[in-house]
């Protein structure tokens, strides 16, 4: 499945789950770690874990396993990682404190920029 089809799939697994505010960041440009990143919010912890749990079932269901998962223990930031596509489901708080998606929005420096 390519990248972009595994984010609508994400977004629809959030959705379905009543997540608000979700936000598709395309970092592509940025790192060559991942291809894009998707936020959501929850609205309680168990909220948040279960909007990462629906999206690893629903990826699940289409042969797609995650690398990885972390923050499921206290479910204020879930973090789900399928390689191209990280997922963070959040507190509001941890989301306004955190603020990933201003970090991602800002380019990269090239090395002597500081100068």
């Amino acid at each position: 499945m390519k990248s972009v089809e595994l984010v609508e799939l994400v977004k629809t697994a959030l959705d379905d789950m009543k997540a608000r505010d979700v936000v598709v960041l395309d970092v592509r440009d940025m790192t060559g770690v991942t291809d894009y990143m998707v936020v959501a919010s929850g609205t309680s912890n168990r909220h948040v874990k279960s909007l990462a749990n629906n999206v690893i079932d629903e990826a699940k269901q289409q042969g797609i396993k995650p690398f990885g998962t972390e923050g499921d223990n206290v479910s204020e930031w879930v973090l789900v990682d399928f390689g191209d596509v990280v997922v963070h489901t959040m507190l509001p708080e941890a989301r306004t404190f955190y603020d990933i998606e201003r970090l991602w929005s800002v380019p990269a420096g090239k090395p002597g920029d500081a100068d």
